[in-house]
Parts: structure tokens; sequence; C-alpha cells
């Protein structure tokens, strides 16, 4: 299977043209989102990698959000597989993903489309790893083929299997979330009780790549992680926790778990504990 992480060099090579980072079997994907309530979609239209187009977070990579399932849910089967086709990706497609932060967003359809089979990888340094000019507008492609697949239960925990024995909780967020210093959108301060903090855009160096697979490695042993843990990944809405899964494939461990719900569902169950104060983050 094609690595989670390629470069913009790997994609050159495939490329049929010299000004367009795309060719028929692969596809390029902008996958801007932005917490603030920016719009992706309007920094996809003012500049984006030659070739590539756009898919929307909500609505195409997320289901209706709200206290009882989180933020950003998965989405039905049927609905991402005519987002994908919409987009002009098929089942045999192979898709390699960016954002402008270092991947941390777009991992989300990258993890997607790898849990459900498909070939798909991250742009290592998202479109600042880019050396050419930026198109304009907006690139379309002729509908794909995409087959709805069932989410695999065994690659996922919902928020009763948080209180299964033996699972490691990581969590995404920036220290000051997790220690409930700061929240500035979720209805509870802190995190799941028993969780460590591994912040996720920690997995980036100072160009905004992906560390070197021996140093993530460190960051996920640091915390405990083995080749026989469990590892759940979490964040805020279920989005970024999937960087931390690409992290950990490309570490070398076993593959993760994704709790889609996350803090958005979590702090909403007003039943449950939660925990505060400073974890390790995994440096």
């Amino acid at each position: 299977m094609l690595a989670p992480v390629v470069s913009t060099r790997w994609l050159r090579d495939r490329s049929a043209t010299s000004n367009a980072l795309a060719v028929d079997d692969v596809v390029v994907a902008d996958v801007r989102w932005y917490l603030d309530e920016r719009s992706g979609r309007e920094a996809y239209l003012r500049g984006h990698i030659p070739g590539a187009v756009f898919v929307e977070l909500e609505g195409c990579l997320a289901g209706p959000g709200g206290p009882r399932v989180g933020r950003h849910p998965l989405p039905a089967p049927e609905v991402f597989a005519e987002g994908m086709r919409r987009s002009g990706i098929s089942d045999t497609t192979t898709v390699v993903a960016y954002d402008d932060a270092g991947g941390v967003i777009a991992a989300r359809l990258v993890w997607m489309l790898r849990v459900t089979g498909r070939e798909a990888a991250l742009l290592d340094g998202g479109i600042g790893a880019y050396e050419g000019p930026l198109d304009e507008g907006e690139h379309t492609r002729s509908p794909g083929v995409f087959s709805p697949v069932e989410w695999p239960n065994d690659r996922l925990v919902d928020i009763d299997d948080l209180d299964a024995s033996g699972l490691m909780l990581i969590d995404a967020r920036d220290p000051s979330r997790f220690s409930g210093e700061v929240e500035p959108i979720d209805a509870r301060r802190g995190h799941i009780p028993g969780a460590r903090n591994l912040p996720c855009r920690q997995n980036l160096d100072t160009d905004g790549r992906l560390l070197a697979p021996a140093r993530l490695r460190e960051r996920f042993e640091s915390l405990g992680v083995d080749d026989t843990t469990a590892v759940v990944s979490y964040c805020g809405s279920g989005v970024t926790a999937c960087f931390n899964l690409i992290a950990l494939e490309l570490a070398g461990f076993a593959p993760g778990r994704l709790y889609p719900g996350s803090w958005s569902q979590y702090s909403h169950a007003t039943k449950r504990p939660v925990a505060e104060g400073p974890g390790s983050a995994g440096d």
C-alpha cells in the first residue's frame, strides 16, 4: 500500500505535465478548513496547487453534528462516496491530500480513504511545500466511480467503548485545551480521564513537514506506546486526531483507532467525568 505521506517530488515524478500536479490515476485534493470559520473554499479559490480539486470537510468528510454525536461525526458511507464521485475520485484513484497546516486537516480525508481500502497519502509540507505558481478559481474533474464502504468497526471506538480496559487514549489537541486552561468551543474544559496528550501540530518540524519516522516513534514511546498498545486517538471533533493516526502509522506502530465523537461529544456527556491539568506532550 502507498506510504501515508509523500513528497512533492513523488507527485511530480508521476505528473504527465510540468505545470500540474495531477495525472489520470492521481488526484490532488485541497482540504483546507478553519476552526475560526474562515472559508477553506475561498482560500482554495484564491490559490491552490495546479490541478487540485477542493474537498469540503463539512458535508463530505463529516455528517451532521450535534451534542450527542460531536461536531464532525463520520458521514454515512453513501454521503462520503457521493462527495468523492463529485470530486472526480474513483475507487482506483490515488489521492494526495494537502492543506495549509502541515496536514492536520487533510489527514481526515487520507485516513477515511485508507481505512476503506483506497490509496491515499498526505502531501508532506502541504501547500507551503509546493514550488511554483498557484492556480486560481475552481478545477473540476469528470465524476468518478466510488463505491460506498462501511466504516470498519475495528478502526473505530464510540463513547461507550471508552470504558473498555487496555486502551490508551491519546489526545491530539494543544496542551492548553488538554489541560483545561482554555476551551474556545466545547461544553466543558479538560480531557478524558487517563488520556495522554500528544499535540498533533508538534509532529511537524519548523518547515511544516512531518518529523522523521524515528522521531515520531520516540514521541509515541514517551507516552508508553509500544508495538502491542491499543491506541485510540481523539481531538476536539475527530479531525486532527487522524493526523496522529497517520503519524502512528508512519512511525511503524500497529494501526490505531479513531474516536470520531472526540471531546465535542464527550464534553456534552455530563455524567461522564473529566480531568484537568497538564499531561505529557511526548517531547
